[in-house]
C-alpha cells in the first residue's frame, strides 16, 4: 500500500461516500488510488466550488465534509472556500496535494505554503511528510473538524509521500489528544446559576446562532421554549432552529431582523445567547445587550465567551448536553404577560413596504415559493439582497435553510445546494441567489448537469449588486460606482446550453402558475425573477 492508497482507506474507514476536487499532477496519486474504492468523486468547475459542496453536504448530513485539490493554484483557489467553512464552523478535511517534500521551499512550479496561507481559518493543519502517519493524521483531522466548535482542518500531502510506501497501515479506533479536549458537558454549578435566574426573570429570552443546529439540538430547544414559555430570537446562522410560524420563535435580530424581535431582545431581563458569537449583524452594539439585564452565554468554544460581550454567566458546553440537562431541572417559569406583549409586537411592528408593480415583488415571491416548498426542503440562500430578503421571508417549516452568515461568501448557494442534494437525494433543494453572485458559481451547472443532481435555481435578476448599491444610495447619494452588471448572459440561453428548464417570471402576476410549474417535478430548473433595479431591502 502506497501513501495515496492509505488516504483512500482513512476516508472509507470514516464512512465518507462523496468528495468534491478537482484534479492536477500533485494530487493524481489520491485521485488514481479512488478509482478503486466506492467513494464518489465530484468534478467541480473552480476550486472554492468543491469546499462550498463539501460544505452543504455536512451542513445537512451533520458528517464531517471533504474535499481535494492539487497544488499551487489549485490549493490557494479552495482557501475562500476554507474561510467560509471555518466562519460558519462548518466541518470539514480539506486534502491539497503538494510538490515533491525535498522540493519544498524552492519555489518549483505550482508550489504554495498552504498550510501557512490558511493558518488564521483552520482549525488545524498539517504537512505529512512521512506515509506511515497518513493513518493517524486523518484520524485526528476528522476528530477535530467534527468536535467542539466544528471547522475545518487542512491535509497537505506531497506528491512523493502518496506515491511512498506504507510499512504499516493501523487506523486508530479512537483518538485522545493532550493539547485538545473540548468541553461538551457543562458546568454543574454553572447551569444551577442558568436555572436560579430563570426562575427570577420575568421577561427571559433565549438567542441562538449557528450553534444549536450544528449541535443538532433543535428538537430541545422547542421543548424546552415551550415547557417553559420561553420566547426565542435567532441570528441569521440561528433560522430553521424553531419553525418559522412557531408560536413561541419571533424572528431573526440584528441590522436587518425583524424590529419585534430586535426590541424583545432589548427589553429582556434575562438574555440566554446559545451557539452565537455576538457578532455586528445580529448585534451591532454590544454593550446593550448587557445593560440592565442577566447575560448567559453559552458556548462549545470557550473563546467566543465574552469575547465581543462580557456574560453574567459563562457557560462553556455542547448545547444539546445542556439543554438535556435544564430540562431534567425543576424550574417554574412562565409569564403569559410576557409573551403577549412580544406577540403584539410581532403584529404592530409589521413593516410593509411598496413594491414596483411592474416587477416580481422579492419578498413576496419568496413567501410564495416557501408556501408551495415541501415540508422538508432544504433552501439555500446566497449572500446579497437575496440573502435578506430570504431571511425574511423564507417559512421554515421541517426543512433546513442554509446560507453563509460569517464570511458573506457570494456564490455559495449553488455548490452548497449541490453538496446538500448529494447529501440527502430525497428532499426538495433549491438555491436562491442574485444575478451576481449565480455568476460567480454559474458554471456549476456543468456539475449539475454531469453527476444529475437535480437543484433548482431562482435567480433574483436586477442587474445591478443590488446590496452594493442600496449601501450607496444611501452613503453616497445614489453616486454609484462599479455596480452595474448589465453585461450578463442572457440566462434563458445559458439553461438551454447546460440542457436545464427555463422560467422567467416578469411580475407577480405570473408567480403562482410559474412556481407550480418551477417545483412539480424533480428536475433542475433555472427560473429568473425579474426585480426593479431599485428594489431596496429596508
Amino acid at each position: 500500500m502506497n501513501g495515496a492508497q492509505a488516504m483512500v482507506k482513512c476516508l472509507e474507514k470514516e464512512g465518507v461516500t462523496t468528495i468534491f476536487g478537482y484534479p492536477g499532477v500533485a494530487i493524481c496519486p489520491f485521485y488514481n488510488s479512488i478509482l478503486d474504492s466506492d467513494i464518489q468523486s465530484i468534478l467541480v468547475r473552480t476550486e472554492q466550488n468543491a469546499a462550498h459542496a463539501a460544505s452543504g453536504m455536512a451542513r445537512v448530513t451533520g458528517k464531517t465534509g471533504v474535499c481535494a485539490v492539487t497544488s499551487g493554484p489549485g490549493a490557494t483557489n479552495l482557501i475562500t472556500g476554507i474561510a467560509t467553512a471555518f466562519a460558519d464552523s462548518i466541518p470539514l478535511v480539506c486534502i491539497t496535494g503538494q510538490v515533491n517534500s525535498e522540493l519544498l521551499g524552492s519555489d518549483v512550479f505550482q508550489e504554495a505554503d498552504i498550510t501557512g496561507a490558511v493558518e488564521s481559518f483552520v482549525k488545524y493543519s498539517y504537512l505529512v511528510k512521512n506515509a506511515d502517519d497518513i493513518p493517524r493524521v486523518f484520524k485526528e483531522a476528522f476528530y477535530i473538524a467534527g468536535t467542539g466548535r466544528k471547522g475545518p482542518v487542512l491535509i497537505d500531502i506531497p506528491v512523493d509521500i502518496q506515491n511512498q510506501t506504507v510499512t504499516r497501515f493501523e487506523y486508530p479506533e479512537s483518538i485522545n489528544m493532550r493539547t485538545y479536549k473540548p468541553t461538551v458537558k457543562g458546568n454543574g454549578a454553572q447551569i444551577r446559576k442558568v436555572v436560579a435566574e430563570i426562575k427570577k426573570s420575568q421577561r427571559p429570552i433565549i438567542c441562538v446562532g449557528g450553534g444549536i443546529l450544528l449541535s443538532g439540538a433543535e428538537l430541545l430547544l422547542r421543548e424546552f421554549a415551550e415547557k417553559y414559555q420561553i420566547p426565542v430570537v435567532s441570528t441569521m446562522m440561528g433560522i430553521g432552529a424553531m419553525p418559522t410560524e412557531h408560536p413561541m420563535y419571533f424572528g431573526m435580530v440584528g441590522n436587518n431582523g425583524k424590529p419585534c424581535a430586535n426590541r424583545a431582545m432589548n427589553e429582556s431581563d434575562l438574555l440566554i445567547m446559545v451557539g452565537a458569537r455576538v457578532a455586528d449583524r445580529a448585534v451591532n452594539q454590544p454593550d446593550l445587550i448587557t445593560r440592565g439585564k442577566v447575560l448567559v452565554h453559552m458556548d462549545v468554544d470557550p473563546a467566543e465567551i465574552g469575547k465581543n460581550a462580557g456574560p453574567t454567566i459563562p457557560l462553556v458546553g455542547d448545547a444539546k448536553h445542556i439543554f438535556a440537562e435544564l430540562l431534567e431541572q425543576d424550574i417554574q417559569c412562565s409569564d403569559e404577560k410576557w409573551v403577549s406583549k412580544l406577540n403584539g409586537y410581532r403584529q404592530t411592528m409589521k413593516t410593509e413596504k411598496e413594491s414596483n408593480p411592474e416587477y416580481v415583488n422579492p419578498a413576496a415571491f419568496i413567501h410564495k415559493l416557501s408556501e408551495k416548498m415541501q415540508e422538508d426542503a432544504i433552501y439555500v440562500a446566497d449572500v446579497g439582497q437575496n440573502q435578506i430578503w430570504s431571511c425574511a421571508n423564507h417559512i421554515v417549516k421541517k426543512g433546513r435553510f442554509l446560507t453563509t452568515g460569517g464570511m458573506g461568501t457570494m456564490g455559495y448557494s449553488i455548490p452548497a445546494a449541490m453538496g446538500a442534494k448529494l447529501g440527502n437525494k430525497d428532499r426538495q433543494v433549491i438555491a436562491v441567489c442574485g444575478d451576481g453572485s449565480f455568476q460567480m458559481s454559474m458554471m456549476e451547472l456543468a456539475t449539475m448537469n454531469q453527476y444529475k443532481v437535480p437543484v433548482k435555481i431562482v435567480v433574483l435578476k436586477n442587474t445591478v449588486l443590488g446590496m452594493v448599491r442600496e449601501y450607496q444610495h444611501y452613503t453616497y447619494h445614489d453616486r454609484y460606482s462599479v455596480v452595474d452588471l448589465s453585461g450578463g448572459p442572457d440566462l434563458e440561453k445559458l439553461a438551454a446550453a447546460y440542457g436545464i428548464p427555463f422560467l422567467r417570471v416578469h411580475n407577480m402576476s405570473e408567480a403562482d402558475q410559474a412556481i407550480d410549474r418551477f417545483l412539480e417535478k424533480e428536475e433542475s430548473i433555472l427560473m429568473e425573477c425579474l426585480i426593479d433595479p431599485m428594489e431596496l431591502v429596508k
